[in-house]
């Protein structure tokens, strides 16, 4: 499992992108999820403009093992949702880190307890 290093991660294996100029990161599930949950089937993400808190469920990923709640690992409003993952699911298991990106939001405020890579990849270890 390579998680990026440029990604800082939640112990509910969501990744977090740095933000961008206008404070906006991306967020999406770990390589390490995705094959947890099997072939994702259907997405549900929040709204855009909807508010999310961190460590709160703001959405669902249904699987053909399971469903499973989607956490915000930060705080903050959304600005975008991918449309593509709504539209083919599928993504989130061949490219969790690329096309696969869930939704993005304005940062309000960025736990502490996010995780690094190297962190992170030895917590989903263990």
């Amino acid at each position: 499992m390579s998680n990026p290093q440029q990604l800082r991660y939640s112990k509910e294996h969501e990744w977090l992108s740095a933000a961008d100029a206008d404070g906006v990161s991306t967020i999406g599930i770990t390589e390490f999820a995705a094959n947890a949950l099997g072939d994702v089937v259907y997405v549900q993400l929040p709204d855009v403009g909807s508010a999310v808190t961190a460590g709160e469920t703001c959405g669902e990923l249904e699987s053909t093992k399971s469903v499973s709640d989607l956490y915000a690992p930060v705080s903050g409003e959304v600005t975008e949702i991918n449309e593509d993952v709504v539209n083919d699911p599928a993504l989130v298991n061949s490219a969790p880190f690329e096309g696969g990106w869930l939704f993005k939001v304005r940062v309000a405020n960025e736990p502490e307890e996010l995780l690094s890579a190297d962190e992170y990849t030895a917590f989903a270890e263990n």
